[in-house]
């Protein structure tokens, strides 16, 4: 089921009023209301794969149960082993399957030793890379004893499957999101009204933003070989900023959604076009998954506190494993490649943790030096971005050959030239707030009642007027 769909839009009042005034009193039956609903929520897609998420849940919750009652160190490595292999073979097989096939048969072929094998049609399940490393995150941290084993199979599965964030994030850990489930919820006035401002923010940047940018952004792409230089480049740009309003305008969704129903989920996206190198993107964007990387793959290799060759190691590992998290392409390697060469510099250099706060927290205005920061950073981004966004790395490197020759001097062809004011206006109020939780978290909240419900409501009329053909979230294919 799609955020931007008639079908949420009725299942999502429904389930609301269900859970807040059919079972406001019992915290199990609120929690199997959620489990329910979630799963319908899954199933709208494809009922088939409930099965695949049904059978991770019970693993990991049995895995947890054995780990808190065994003391044995053998057989507790064990017990997390069978985790891992299962969530980890879940994914494998169902992602990268084909790719490692594809890439064995190139690999013979191009030693002169070809082989014949067929791949398989398998269909990727929606979110399987979100909920596999959720589930992850549980196993780990019962094994580590960070947390309690849960013995409520009812919140456990519920956890898992929770429906604002189970597609595409944040990654919640166990840690923050699982002991919610067994606190009693009271509705909260304010959380709600706050939910739906981050709610309505995250569809504006889908609706107006991301979808927008996607159908001009799909035509050059599929049209790369005749477009000019200057256009491939506005497309890329246009891309940068689809990216984000979809991924980042999910999260809202997602954390809005959850609020209204008295859950916290952990921030996602903190205003990251504004960092002022790739150290602090990184803090900045899809923070669920790069805590996950430092958290569990990052700091057990060493981290930082290793020698130089093996702090590099370790460094291109977790960027490559992202970019292989992403998908089962080599484009995204080397988008993950590329960023861990932009890192670099900072980590050898002892400045990756230069730009800890917020960029002239307080003031309207900055330096010159902070805006050329932002800029060159930006453009890096939105550089590895290209790789990202390609067919095929032979795809990336034609259009990124087009960009730098002299067509990039000539007039882009824009279809959407009032795009361009629009994401002006985006970036403003994203720049004013950016010391906020989420743009609209204060946002005209001194202002007049009549001046703030005017301004909500011209989101909601730009939303209508600028709305396109529905778009399936970017996020949703990982």
């Amino acid at each position: 089921m799609l955020f931007n769909s008639l079908d949420f839009a009725l299942f999502l009042p429904l389930v609301f009023l269900l859970y807040w005034y059919g079972f406001q009193k019992n915290l199990k039956a609120q929690n199997g209301l959620l489990l329910v609903a979630s799963y319908i929520f899954y199933g709208w897609w494809d009922w088939r794969f409930l099965s695949l998420i049904a059978f991770s849940s019970a693993v990991d919750y049995f895995v947890g149960l054995k780990l808190g009652a065994t003391k044995n160190k053998k057989n507790r490595k064990a017990l997390l082993a069978l985790s891992i292999m299962v969530n980890l073979g879940f994914l494998g097989f169902f992602k990268y399957y084909n790719f490692f096939l594809e890439s064995f048969i190139d690999a013979f072929t191009f030693f002169g030793a070809p082989i014949q094998a067929n791949g398989l049609n398998i269909i990727l399940p929606v979110g399987i890379s979100f909920y596999t490393f959720q589930t992850l995150s549980y196993s780990i941290d019962v094994y580590k004893r960070k947390l309690e084993p849960s013995s409520d199979p009812i919140a456990f599965f519920a956890f898992v499957s929770f429906f604002p964030q189970l597609v595409a994030g944040p990654i919640e850990r166990a840690t923050n999101l699982l002991p919610q489930f067994s606190e009693r919820r009271k509705f909260n006035y304010a959380s709600a009204i706050d939910g739906l401002r981050q709610m309505l923010w995250g569809f504006f940047k889908k609706l107006v933003i991301a979808d927008n940018c996607a159908t001009y952004v799909n035509e050059v792409f599929a049209q790369s070989e005749t477009a000019n230089g200057s256009t491939l480049a506005v497309a890329a740009i246009f891309f940068a900023f689809q990216i984000y309003g979809d991924f980042s305008g999910y999260s809202d969704i997602a954390i809005g959604t959850s609020r209204l129903l008295g859950f916290n989920l952990m921030k996602n996206f903190a205003f990251p076009y504004f960092s002022r190198d790739i150290a602090e993107f990184w803090r900045r964007w899809h923070i669920s998954l790069s805590t996950w990387f430092r958290d569990y793959v990052y700091i057990p290799l060493g981290g930082s506190r290793v020698n130089k060759p093996k702090a590099i190691r370790n460094v291109f590992v977790i960027f490559i494993v992202s970019g292989f998290w992403h998908g089962a392409n080599w484009t995204f390697i080397i988008w993950g490649l590329l960023n861990a060469i932009y890192f670099l510099p900072n980590m050898l250099l002892n400045k990756n943790r230069q730009h800890l706060g917020i960029i002239d927290q307080g003031k309207t205005w900055t330096s010159t030096k902070n805006i050329l920061q932002i800029v060159k950073t930006f453009s890096l981004t939105t550089f590895a971005w290209i790789f990202f966004r390609a067919e095929s790395i032979t795809h990336a490197f034609e259009i990124i050959s087009t960009i730098l020759s002299p067509s990039l001097f000539t007039e882009p062809y824009i279809k959407k030239a009032f795009m361009i004011f629009v994401i002006l206006f985006f970036i403003s109020i994203e720049w004013l707030e950016r010391d906020s939780e989420y743009a609209l978290e204060k946002f005209g909240l001194k202002w007049p009642k009549w001046m703030r419900w005017s301004f909500y409501i011209l989101l909601i009329v730009m939303m209508y007027a600028l709305m396109t053909e529905p778009q399936e979230f970017i996020y949703f294919q990982f």
